[in-house]
């Protein structure tokens, strides 16, 4: 028990501290993180170096998996982790690299760990400490959703219709199919066969532009601060704001320099 103790304390401090090793060990998760996430973009190019592209694979497997637990060590109250959604799809990325076999078809949704590494508290507590809260946050979030938005659409028609149709010959064709569809561009020149085709078009279409505006609209949007209002709860607040704009209650809210 007291082993136990020690350890999830350890990791704790690891995962959570402020100390100089605690961010140094952060730090080079995340660094390990992309890597992995750029394995992912490239795995549909990889396919044909056989036993090492699973090697690779297993290898992925096992940091993502070891990752995993110390995390869950780490936050102490398991019921309270496995209720985020964040923590689902990790559990999802990482079984579709324990078998890949069975998971196979599944595949290009493991660069959902993009999504999850850049929406994660633990990703703005090391990295980007002094953006949190600020409008390069939102920004890059907003550019994350996008990216991962085009990549697993692409690692799914590539999955799809590579092979199967003559407008899909390979990985470059199917991102080209992504990205001007998502532009609506709309050259007409690679296309999906079928009604299950045009209903994916349509999919990328609607979500790709509406994840567009989202991100135009973060860039334009005027920069707020979360200061929540003592009196009526308003979470947003302009940065020089004395009053709240919903109650009128004189604010105090810290100005750090970001």
């Amino acid at each position: 028990m007291a082993e136990e103790l020690r350890l999830r304390a350890r990791l704790r401090a690891l995962y959570h501290g402020a100390s100089p090793t605690a961010v140094r060990f952060r730090y080079a998760v995340i660094l390990i993180d992309l890597i992995i996430i750029g394995f992912f973009v490239a795995a549909p190019l990889m396919h044909h170096h056989g036993v090492t592209f699973y090697l690779i694979d297993y290898g992925v497997a096992t940091f993502l998996a070891a990752d995993l637990i110390a995390r869950a060590i780490a936050h102490g109250d398991m019921k309270s982790w496995l209720k985020k959604p964040i923590t689902w799809i990790d559990l999802f990325v990482l079984a579709t690299l324990m078998f890949p076999a069975w998971l196979f078809n599944f595949g290009f949704l493991r660069v959902l760990r993009l999504w999850t590494l850049v929406h994660s508290e633990f990703f703005w507590r090391t990295v980007a400490r002094r953006y949190d809260d600020t409008r390069i946050e939102d920004i890059t979030r907003a550019a994350s959703s996008l990216l991962t938005f085009v990549f697993v659409v692409t690692g799914f028609v590539y999955s799809s219709f590579a092979g199967r149709h003559e407008g899909i010959a390979g990985y470059v064709d199917a991102l080209y199919f992504t990205v001007t569809s998502l532009t609506t561009t709309g050259y007409g020149d690679v296309t999906l066969p079928g009604v299950w085709g045009k209903l994916l078009s349509m999919a990328v279409m609607i979500g790709g532009v509406s994840l567009f505006i989202g991100l135009i609209q973060s860039i334009l949007r005027p920069h707020k601060v979360t200061f929540p209002c003592p009196d009526c709860g308003l979470r947003k607040h302009d940065p020089d704001s004395v009053h709240c704009k919903a109650c009128g209650k004189l604010l105090c809210i810290p100005d750090d320099g970001v």
